[in-house]
């Protein structure tokens, strides 16, 4: 089992929905983060990307120098930069980090914030044009010239430097549409889902092996979840509670006003779990969605005292996944709690 730990940097805060406690983005504190990451025995840390987060490519790479150990998890939009450049700048960000680097292909949701980025591709599209990149992508790590012309790149005798290994980092990719599955099990080295009970992701991780299987090719799996652990059930849930006691009506109404513009199916599907399930939040044992009353993207967490979270951690492991990368409010003093209570129970 591996587990990750995120890096807020988009921002955070004590609460959800509201500017109270709220922690502004600096660098100072994103490093005090990584820094706990590093030392603490997570694996590493996903870097969000998206027009609310400082650039992911930009503070690995700052990040790098700074720490020994832990493991990036660059997020990259395919179609804003050409897949022999995006390549190009992975070979180099994992050389100089000592091959530290991980991808993770995320196709962006909203599109009008994609729009504002230049892209306007609808979300078959965007699988498409990903398929086309990680083609591109994964022959350039295997052999001296790529040529290839689709719909989307025209690429002709393209070359990384004479130097770079030929291996590629391991790729990742989410979602939940028949796209994203058919790019996952033929691109990629590690499919994600975000948090929702165990049957259902154990369905979605079937799908992909079977059609990984089918390309001759094996798929490895992770999830994306929140977490409040606690030393007692009565305090995580308790810290749950505090979590969004700044949610009110309009924040929800204001979150769902939003998500409607967006054509992720799997965004839609974690809003549509908080949303309908707001009155009764705990949508399986220890499963909570109140996240995602008032945050767009992973919207579920695991709640209960160390031995609750670990067991339901077991559980999805035995239902396939490999890797948790997990997240917590605020993120500084969640990571120290998460080593501290839970990790000693993952060891058992």
């Amino acid at each position: 089992m591996e587990v990750f730990w995120f890096l807020p940097t988009a921002g955070e805060g004590r609460y959800l929905g509201t500017e109270h406690g709220k922690r502004e983005v600096t660098f100072d504190y994103i490093e005090q983060v990584a820094k706990a990451v590093d030392t603490l025995g997570f694996d590493g840390a996903l870097l969000p990307t998206g027009v609310a987060c400082e650039d992911s490519w930009v503070i690995a790479s700052s990040l790098v120098p700074l720490t020994k150990r832990m493991k990036f998890l660059v997020a990259v939009r395919p179609g804003f930069v050409a897949p022999p450049v995006a390549a190009r700048m992975a070979a180099t960000l994992n050389k100089i980090s000592g091959g530290r680097l991980l991808l993770n292909i995320v196709q962006g949701g909203d599109p009008k914030e994609l729009a504002g980025d230049g892209l306007h591709l609808t979300h078959d599209e965007r699988y498409e044009m990903s398929g086309e990149f990680l083609s591109i992508w994964n022959q350039l790590f295997k052999q001296e010239s790529v040529t290839f012309k689709g719909n989307y790149f025209n690429i002709e005798n393209s070359q990384l430097h004479p130097s770079t290994p030929k291996q590629s980092p391991a790729l990742y990719i989410g979602g939940t549409s028949a796209s994203a599955y058919e790019v996952a099990a033929k691109h990629v080295d590690h499919y994600l889902t975000w948090g929702e009970p165990v049957d259902v992701v154990k369905t979605r991780i079937d799908t992909v092996r079977e059609l990984a299987k089918q390309q001759g090719r094996e798929v490895k799996f992770g999830i994306r979840l929140h977490v409040i652990v606690r030393e007692t059930e009565e305090e995580a849930w308790a810290a749950a509670d505090e979590l969004i006691k700044y949610v009110d009506q309009h924040t929800i109404d204001e979150m769902r006003k939003k998500m409607a513009g967006f054509d992720s199916n799997a965004q839609n599907r974690m809003s549509d779990i908080s949303y309908k399930n707001r009155d009764s939040l705990e949508i399986s044992p220890g499963l909570w969605a109140g996240i995602g009353l008032a945050r767009e993207g992973a919207g579920t967490a695991l709640v209960g005292d160390p031995d609750q979270v670990a067991s339901n951690m077991k559980k999805y492991q035995e239902a396939g996944v490999d890797t948790f990368i997990l997240s917590g409010y605020p993120h500084l003093e969640e990571s120290y709690r998460v080593a501290e209570l839970l990790f000693p129970k993952l060891k058992d």
